[in-house]
């Protein structure tokens, strides 16, 4: 087993759900042709800059699967689909029009870490972090070196924040745009190379 572990954290494609202002979450919104033409330039950019990633586990949710398909595809990676990458499980509100939900489940001043994502269901943030814990260290077990994860801006927040030891850090994760990071198998390192990553995007 090598001394390092790296992941490469991919958010997904624009999905359809983006379109339709509501809530996403465990709404199972596929990608909108947009989306799929984001994740193509980024599986062109791979192509011509191999990243070398030995293995690809996507969430099951299809915005997320097919985004790891088309990137995976002309690396010659078929990618494993795994339930703990899914996004936060935001109960009633996946799909919901975010007016609505204002009105119907208006955020409340304080939340804590063992309620229900809302008063009607959903993960609380205690559930969300124990599942980022396990998808880590199913990682960790795997004689790899270098992984792609292809899954949703919330829990790749989720597990990035267990990485660094803060509950309170955001970090941006536009359409397709990743981040790299390092993990130390010989130390508590974790170094953070890039964040929200879109060479492919002309900005």
């Amino acid at each position: 087993m090598t001394s390092h572990l790296q992941l490469t954290l991919l958010r997904h494609g624009r999905s359809r759900a983006d379109d339709e202002n509501v809530h996403e979450g465990r709404y199972d919104s596929p990608l909108t042709e947009a989306g799929r033409t984001q994740a193509q330039k980024l599986a062109a950019y791979w192509q011509a800059n191999l990243p070398q990633f030995e293995a690809a586990i996507c969430s099951s949710l299809s915005r997320a699967h097919e985004t790891a398909q088309i990137v995976c595809r002309p690396l010659g990676l078929t990618p494993q689909v795994s339930h703990l990458w899914r996004e936060w499980d935001n109960g009633p509100l996946a799909g919901m029009k975010h007016e609505e939900a204002e009105q119907r489940y208006p955020m409340p001043a304080f939340r804590h870490d063992l309620s229900p994502f809302t008063a009607d269901g959903g993960e609380s943030q205690a559930q969300i972090r124990a599942r980022a814990l396990t998808a880590l260290h199913e990682l960790w077990a795997m004689p790899l070196s270098n992984i792609l994860i292809v899954s949703h801006g919330g829990f790749l927040n989720s597990v990035l924040r267990e990485l660094i030891g803060s509950n309170h850090a955001w970090f941006e994760f536009g359409d397709t745009g990743f981040a790299r990071l390092r993990l130390s198998r010989e130390s508590h390192t974790v170094r953070v190379l890039s964040v929200n990553e879109q060479p492919h995007i002309a900005h």
